[in-house]
């Protein structure tokens, strides 16, 4: 026993300080290492490298998972259901205000050399298409298959040039009043036309081509599934032709043209909502301050039998905003209580908060905006930069509305206990929309997160080890006597219960048995 202390001793003072240096740094390094991978994971998947292992491999080898037993099964059944009900809720939506990818996407890359759309985002617009202007029957038609072919293809110059092979063929062969003309247009004006006047030209050629399609099929679609397919692709083209031409004209600046088009369409096809025209005609009435008019069409869309959006919600609330705004005062407002009016306007604002909490940052100017995706995700971050970047300048014009959205929009999020577990007008916020988002925005963008997770304790762990490692490196480097013994003291005060319980054990054990189990 006394052989092994004086072992030990004699090996902690052979211990120079350099060693203790070398320990401490190389602690440090090991520690700052793991501290960085675990910060960029975190940034990168939202949960922390080390406790997904531990839970995803540990538990079962320890035995944290129950056999299954009727009532886990009706937990797991539970779950499911809030899996189905998470997914429903991230479904991915069709922005309706989506830009020009040649006139205005393509113009921003070449200006800053960024790429705004990701491949996720167009590999859904190329879905989108395939479904829209497409039918099982094209491939009977030589340049229907040609249009066919591009919109599955993923390179943009190769889709250019099979439209404008679509069209040679047709020209060759028949007037151009094929639906594969339309199509072949639209492709052109939305991707090859660099300015919104060259696209609106192409979309009137399209026009032309898809109502004579749309008017031969209209007569044809009782006559068998085949012409009922092709009518409702024609549906579809005519459609989309007519929303965009209506959306070239509000860019032009023919805001009133562009209002009666849009009525126009939506009183032609009132069932066709997966366009959702109304939001285009809710910015187009509101750049005209025609608000009489956004009070009609939110008493028609605004139902709890309809799904919402941000624009359905905070065009709301900056219509009840509007009755009060340029008068309101928060000062004013503490001292003798809110108006029936601003409580009306307030309750608004949180409504649409809790639909949707990443817009204020963006309409406060507190987070830069992007150009929006082409698809959003609704009661995401992508849904709040599609809606701020056309409606930000609305609520700017309606004097005080920024101010009072300033002055109450965080009262919302005390109103909700957990927003995981319990909502207060909607369904509880969705757990799976930083996923969507970051897959639909593009890198150079800070996702913006709801609610804020807290860090993981393993990164703070290791931020701390690094940080306690590092100090007694420096330590010992700049006081290597006084470190080195300290370290010594240390050591052997750890090690003091242990000789304490060895010699309590040599003096209860005869010394014979003690020899024996020492030389074993």
């Amino acid at each position: 026993m006394f052989g092994t202390e004086s072992s030990l001793s004699m090996f902690l003072n052979t211990l120079t300080p350099k060693f203790y240096v070398a320990l401490t740094g190389t602690s440090s390094l090991i520690s700052g290492l793991i501290l960085i991978f675990e910060w960029w994971y975190f940034r990168k998947y939202g949960t922390s490298f080390i406790e997904q292992v531990s839970v995803s491999h540990l538990r079962p080898l320890l035995g944290g998972v129950d056999s299954s037993t009727p009532s886990n099964s009706n937990s797991s059944n539970g779950e499911a259901d809030s899996n189905r009900q998470s997914v429903s809720e991230c479904k991915v939506w069709r922005n309706p205000l989506n830009l020009f990818r040649g006139a205005e996407y393509n113009r921003y890359t070449w200006v800053t050399g960024r790429e705004p759309l990701t491949y996720y985002d167009m590999n859904l617009s190329a879905q989108d298409h395939q479904t829209f202007f497409t039918c099982d029957s094209d491939h009977l038609r030589p340049a229907d298959a040609i249009m066919q072919k591009a919109w599955r293809e993923r390179n943009p110059q190769a889709r250019i040039s099979a439209a404008h092979e679509a069209l040679e063929l047709e020209e060759s062969s028949k007037p151009l009043l094929s639906c594969s003309c339309a199509t072949a247009y639209i492709l052109l004006a939305e991707e090859e036309a660099t300015t919104i006047m060259e696209a609106e030209r192409l979309f009137k050629q399209a026009l032309k081509a898809g109502d004579g399609c749309y008017r031969r099929s209209q007569q044809l679609q009782h006559h068998g599934t085949q012409y009922e397919a092709q009518h409702r692709r024609d549906t579809n083209v005519l459609v989309y032709i007519k929303r965009r031409l209506a959306m070239c004209s509000r860019k032009l600046g023919r805001t009133r043209e562009a209002v009666k088009m849009m009525r126009d369409l939506m009183k032609e096809f009132p069932l066709l909502s997966m366009f959702n025209i109304h939001e285009n005609l809710l910015e187009s009435l509101l750049e005209l301050q025609n608000y009489a008019d956004v009070q009609a069409v939110l008493a028609k869309y605004d139902d709890i039998s309809l799904p919402k959006s941000a624009t359905i919600c905070y065009t709301a609330a900056l219509l009840k905003a509007r009755a009060v705004s340029d008068k309101f005062s928060p000062e004013a407002a503490s001292r003798r209580g809110l108006s029936t009016a601003e409580m009306n306007a307030v309750e608004a604002i949180h409504r649409a908060v809790e639909f949707n909490p990443h817009v204020p940052k963006y309409l406060l100017e507190m987070k830069s905006l992007i150009l929006p995706p082409e698809h959003i995700l609704k009661r995401g971050d992508s849904e709040a930069i599609a809606y701020a970047f056309f409606h930000l300048q609305h609520w700017k014009r309606v004097e005080g509305a920024l101010n009072l959205l300033h002055c109450t929009w965080e009262g919302t999020f005390r109103m909700i206990p957990y927003p995981l577990e319990k909502g207060h007008l909607f369904y509880p916020y969705p757990i799976c929309t930083e996923t969507a988002d970051r897959e639909l925005l593009p890198m150079f963008h800070e996702v913006s997160v709801y609610p804020k997770k807290e860090l993981p304790f393993f990164i703070l762990f290791t931020a701390g080890l690094c940080s306690f490692t590092a100090m007694l490196a420096l330590l010992t480097h700049q006081f290597p006597e006084l470190m080195g013994v300290f370290a010594k003291a240390f050591l052997s005060t750890l090690f003091a219960p242990l000789n304490f319980i060895m010699e309590k054990v040599e003096s209860i054990l005869p010394s014979s048995l003690w020899h024996q189990l020492t030389r074993i």
